[in-house]
């Protein structure tokens, strides 16, 4: 295993996969651009291919090309590796599990099986028995006919309370499986069908597995929209239905158009649109968000033309924003939805209106003047007030040109705006809304002990040996930066061992916040030789001798406050070391 993750990591350029999420520029031997964990307009992540490291000096993420996968894909490390070994067309070796991996595993697979047979019983009782003729009329009325059936898998689910559940019981499937795959559900002293007298739609995953179902009520019943609910396999936050038939289409053609309901897409498939995906009743998540930059920058947003959608696409767009992707707003006319418009009109009439689809300036700026009275002078101001978020985040040219729009649709002087918008502090509409990639900003102590800290392991990353000669050469006294000196007696162990440190052995072992800090030491310009050693071993000494001063100093306080008499042996201990301090000083003073 050892040897496989090396040679994922030999072959993967982590400017390349960096570069696939963040546009970069560079800067001597590094790479700039604006942080994708946390929300920023200058860029403070940096890139160093030859040390093979990122970091951001702003929310200080840091680590390897595999850390970096793992934060932007919301994988685990280990999934990361494995990622990059499949696009590298690397072959992960077979590696002895623990039986609770094993269990995992067995459990995971078990459900996929028994979704898969779901899938197929819904799909038989649609297409082969008398239950299905109600679900088979529904499709129909909607345009769907038998191709596009079998093509997406559909299905019906019987009016009645316990077929799925009794004919898979014959089938040896227990009912401890059927509930946690959500099936069945345990209500009032019985287990009963979760679906019933419903259209299914079965949701995969971006590899075509089914992981679970929508259902749509027949008649007039509630909820109109059922899902499964969330198990091992099914996370509505981190799924799109129809992306593992889109994602193709989506590549080729550099746009995703997303769209509310699971029929949209479906129309839209059928209708030859075949990069639209749609959400799972939920508002538009970070983790969607990601997905879909694997395949495409343009995220094309066709939600309904309602408030309540048109409220859903801004709080939409704030998640975009944060993100490299380009954004547009697609408004279907009429005020139809998308799955009747392409019925009426066809696909290409709806390829045409996605080529046309509205900025995010655009459609900021309509939808701020329409949910606003500016006939009146409230009016005016809301409206104003609700762009500026936009107009502030837009570029000069696109800011010139809708403060002449402002200034014409409402009214207001361009001095007036332009004075508002210089005085507006606040960030993206919808603030409400933040993806849980979003980091916080701090400011990490960073005095002359921590610079001479990050330069000696610096050194001692290139030169292990190193680490072993700041330990001897130290004072047997606690260190001033405790992560410094846990990095250092690492590499000072490796050193002994006669091997090379590893930056997943430091995020193994020491944890994310000393890999972090690593990769900030090896990603950050240090202007040092290694001439420059003894000034900065001496920096530390200096912090470790005051640190004993003042120990040696209070203690003899405290005895003499006591009455103990051997309070004047502190004393001088004390001032054995103030006069080394002294000396340090003097030195470092004439060393420069």
């Amino acid at each position: 295993m050892d040897a496989f993750v090396a040679q994922v990591r030999e072959r993967s350029d982590i400017l390349g996969v960096v570069a696939s999420y963040v546009p970069l520029k560079r800067k001597g031997g590094r790479y700039w651009g604006c942080c994708p964990f946390h929300s920023e307009k200058t860029p403070s992540f940096s890139v160093v291919p030859d040390e093979g490291f990122f970091y951001c000096f702003g929310c200080h993420a840091g680590g390897n090309v595999f850390k970096f996968i793992s934060m932007i894909e919301n994988v685990s490390y280990f999934d990361a590796i494995r990622m990059q070994a499949e696009k590298l067309g690397i072959e992960m070796p077979e590696r002895e599990k623990s039986e609770k991996e094993l269990a995992r595993e067995r459990k995971l697979d078990d459900l996929r099986k028994l979704a898969e047979m779901a899938q197929r019983f819904f799909h038989n009782c649609l297409v082969q028995t008398r239950y299905g003729e109600a679900g088979l009329r529904y499709f129909t009325g909607r345009g769907v006919g038998e191709a596009v059936i079998e093509e997406f898998g559909l299905g019906f689910a019987p009016d009645a309370p316990g077929k799925l559940h009794d004919a898979f019981l014959k089938r040896g499937v227990s009912e401890k499986l059927l509930l946690e795959c959500g099936l069945v559900v345990e209500r009032q002293g019985g287990v009963y069908d979760k679906f019933r007298n419903r259209v299914m739609i079965p949701i995969a995953d971006d590899r075509g597995r089914v992981v679970g179902f929508g259902g749509r009520v027949l008649g007039d019943g509630v909820p109109k929209y059922l899902n499964s609910p969330e198990t091992p396999l099914f996370n509505k936050r981190r799924l799109l239905f129809g992306l593992n038939r889109a994602k193709k289409a989506i590549r080729e053609t550099g746009r995703a158009i997303l769209v509310e309901g699971y029929m949209d897409a479906i129309s839209l498939a059928a209708a030859g649109v075949p990069n639209a995906v749609a959400s799972l009743g939920t508002a538009f998540t970070a983790e969607q968000c990601r997905l879909l930059l694997r395949y495409a920058k343009e995220i094309c947003f066709c939600y309904d033309s309602d408030d309540a959608g048109q409220r859903a696409t801004v709080r939409a767009l704030s998640i975009v924003r944060r993100t490299d992707a380009k954004a547009k707003v697609l408004i279907v006319p009429e005020g139809k939805d998308p799955d009747e418009y392409v019925r009426k009109h066809g696909g290409e009439a709806f390829q045409t209106l996605a080529e046309n689809a509205l900025s995010i300036e655009e459609f900021h700026f309509r939808y701020a003047l329409r949910m606003n009275d500016i006939r009146t002078l409230e009016g005016k101001n809301r409206a104003l007030r609700a762009f500026l978020p936009t107009l502030k985040a837009s570029g000069p040219v696109e800011r010139n040109e809708y403060i002449g729009k402002l200034q014409s649709n409402l009214g207001i002087d361009e001095g007036i705006i332009r004075q508002e918008l210089s005085a507006y502090q606040g960030d993206d509409p919808a603030e409400e809304i933040r993806p849980r990639t979003q980091r916080p900003v701090t400011r990490k102590a960073d005095g002359a002990v921590q610079r001479a800290g990050r330069v000696l392991i610096r050194m001692a990353w290139r030169d292990p040996g190193v680490a072993a000669s700041v330990m001897a050469d130290l004072e047997e006294a606690p260190f001033p930066y405790p992560p410094h000196e846990a990095l250092l007696r690492y590499i000072a162990r490796c050193a002994g061992e006669h091997r090379s440190p590893s930056d997943e052995e430091v995020l193994e072992d020491l944890g994310e916040e000393m890999a972090a800090e690593l990769s900030r030491i090896l990603t950050e310009e240090i202007d040092a030789q290694d001439e420059d050693y003894d000034k900065y071993l001496q920096v530390i000494l200096l912090a470790q001798l005051r640190f004993a001063f003042e120990e040696h100093r209070l203690r003899a306080d405290e005895m003499e406050r006591k009455g103990n008499s051997d309070f004047l042996q502190e004393l001088q201990k004390s001032q054995r070391i103030k006069k080394r301090i002294d000396k340090l000083n003097q030195d470092l003073t004439t060393n420069g």
